[in-house]
């Protein structure tokens, strides 16, 4: 990577910071101006534009659901005005099962693209790939019971989200990207890189 495309990787690294700071901290308007108006998000709540994930995000958020994204160095690679962006995260939430307080743990890959368009860096498109989930009391002296019964119906890596979702009245797609299906998730890193690549 030359000096030039270091620079850029530094200014494509801390929009997609920016993007997850400003969803946790309920920074709408910044949120907002990290997308393209034509930009994809495909996750396990939300499949649609980018101004829509925004508007869904401070939904959630004012209904009560909150959630939080322990964030570690993302890997960034820039080619003339594309940028593709791998950055591990562990997504936090809250939720009670049979009276019990427990933390939701998502462990995932964010995965971005993003464009410049006339000088300007913005998200093209954002896809988590599943790695696992965990449920844990929040107290360590309680426990929260969830049998291999109940999730065997969901997907092994976001078993439990689905899971919590679905007792919500929600539904989470089976066609997400995780890491139980090798194969899926192969096929989408070369379509980045195809895209990356070309003209």
């Amino acid at each position: 990577m030359n000096a030039e495309d270091e620079s850029q990787a530094s200014i494509v690294a801390q929009i997609v910071l920016r993007e997850r700071q400003s969803r946790d901290r309920g920074w709408w308007e910044q949120m907002a101006e990290t997308y393209w108006a034509d930009s994809q998000v495909r996750l396990s709540w939300y499949d649609g534009d980018g101004p829509g994930f925004v508007s869904g995000s401070r939904a959630m958020a004012e209904s009560g659901l909150v959630t939080t994204h322990q964030m570690f160095a993302p890997v960034v690679h820039v080619r003339a005005d594309k940028a593709y962006v791998e950055a591990p995260t562990a997504i936090r939430s809250v939720t009670v099962a049979d009276g019990v307080r427990g933390e939701l743990v998502v462990c995932s890959r964010l995965n971005y693209r993003l464009q410049r368009r006339q000088g300007q860096w913005r998200i093209l498109s954002l896809d988590p790939v599943y790695e696992s989930t965990t449920l844990t009391a929040c107290v360590p002296a309680e426990q929260i019971n969830v049998s291999a019964d109940e999730l065997a119906g969901f997907r092994s890596s976001y078993a439990i989200l689905a899971w919590d979702i679905a007792r919500r009245g929600g539904t989470m797609s089976a066609n997400l990207l995780g890491d139980d299906e090798p194969a899926s998730v192969a096929a989408f890193y070369s379509s980045v890189w195809k895209w990356l690549q070309s003209s």
